[in-house]
């Protein structure tokens, strides 16, 4: 799909949309507990949709209905197989807990998944037991076997691999050890999923570089839980108010959340954007905004969107520490700097990061989103930088992480023609 887009004057309010994140977790732990478990969660995203998909191949029984997920135990089955799409953390996050659960499980996908490294994951797996039939490509099939121990694993790879070991290790017969060697990225993803096995019940504490997990324990469950606004998908929403005169104000955020994604707030003031917090929400209003240096070592997610209001600050921002997003959807360092360039702005990628040379407006232009949700939507949200429409080519790639991204694009004030390519 090709979505062309202009918004000259953005300005409203928007409610913010559950945390894929946090979804993904919390739909696993149910599926692992002890009773059935309601999750709210009015989020329309295809990676949530492979989580839920994949468990229920696992033996759970998933039922969603306006936005509620009713999620009953796995039973065991002897052989699954399970379609990832293109959702890492669905594939990283239950390939340690097919191994724990046993059955021959196949785990397949689309997209660049199958180039996306777990081989670490597998390695450490089959060091404490498993079996599993892994070629360096997707399909993969785990056969079960997993025993407790040690596990070593690097902390600059994926936390999706650390937080996988902490599903699954509290099913084991023996007391576990998560070994993180070198320096922990992302530790605050690891810490959602902490915080997610505490809610039903699981034990499991981190002191420094190693997580302690006793053996033989069991999922309980809550009863409902209500999964937490998205401080990843409100970023678009921030950055545009960084872009808009009138401001854009967002509701639904939880302050003292563990996402490290609502660091976005404390860049958006570096950069000179005037932001207000309220018990309603957040107001995000543009203000002369100069160059910043942003280590994106445990904010990768945000850095396209955060390059956009980078392109349009005066300086040279630098952004380090984000070599992890050369395995992201695209190669998410060069797709950036490519959707930066076409929209006249100047870029240039470097090895583990990218430098941009803002100037006082973009010139849009045709944006290739590479299938890539966090590109396509970066690249409409440029539009309010633009004095030309912004064409984004591949636009459908939105429905990833954020089904509905456009209509509330609108509901803002942007104008977007689709039509099929």
């Amino acid at each position: 799909m090709i979505a062309e887009i202009t918004c000259p004057s953005p300005s409203g309010e928007i409610e913010v949309i559950p945390s894929k994140s946090v979804a993904h977790r919390l739909l696993i732990c149910a599926a692992l507990s002890d009773k059935p478990t309601e999750i709210v969660c009015p989020a329309e995203s295809l990676d949530i949709a492979a989580t839920a998909r994949c468990l229920s191949s696992l033996g759970a029984e998933i039922k969603n209905q306006d936005g509620v997920y009713s999620v009953s135990p796995i039973k065991r089955r002897t052989e699954a197989f399970l379609s990832c799409g293109e959702s890492g953390s669905t594939l990283r996050f239950l390939i340690p807990v097919a191994a724990a659960l046993g059955g021959d499980v196949t785990f397949t996908g689309e997209g660049r998944l199958p180039e996306r490294p777990v081989s670490p994951l597998v390695e450490c797996l089959s060091l404490r037991g498993a079996s599993i039939d892994y070629n360096g490509t997707l399909p993969l099939t785990a056969h079960g076997g997993l025993r407790g121990g040690r596990f070593t694993l690097p902390g600059n790879i994926s936390s999706q691999f650390i937080s996988g070991l902490i599903f699954a290790l509290p099913l084991l017969e023996e007391n576990s050890e998560i070994d993180i060697t070198g320096k922990i990225e992302s530790l605050s993803y690891i810490k959602m999923t902490l915080d997610a096995v505490h809610t039903f019940g699981i034990k499991a504490e981190m002191d420094g570089n190693k997580i302690k997990i006793p053996g033989n324990q069991k999922y309980i469950s809550p009863g409902r839980l209500t999964v937490e606004g998205d401080w990843s998908n409100a970023a678009f929403w921030l950055c545009l108010g960084a872009l808009s005169e009138e401001g854009i104000t967002v509701h639904g955020l939880k302050y003292d959340s563990v996402q490290g994604d609502r660091a976005v707030i404390d860049i958006l003031t570096r950069f000179g954007a005037e932001v207000t917090r309220s018990d309603a929400g957040i107001t995000v209003r543009k203000k002369p905004l100069s160059a910043v240096r942003i280590d994106a070592s445990e904010i990768p997610d945000l850095v396209p969107v955060l390059s956009v209001v980078a392109a349009v600050s005066n300086g040279e921002t630098r952004i380090t520490g984000a070599g992890r997003l050369r395995i992201k959807e695209s190669d998410r360092i060069e797709s950036t700097v490519n959707m930066l360039l076409s929209l006249g702005a100047y870029a240039e990628a470097e090895p583990n990061g990218i430098r941009i040379f803002g100037k006082k407006k973009l010139s849009g232009g045709r944006v290739n989103s590479e299938n890539d949700h966090r590109i396509a939507m970066s690249a409409a949200i440029a539009a309010a930088a633009s004095d030309g429409a912004v064409t984004v080519h591949g636009a459908e790639a939105v429905r990833k992480s954020y089904g509905d991204f456009y209509e509330k694009y609108a509901h803002l004030g942007a104008v977007i023609n689709k039509k099929e390519e």
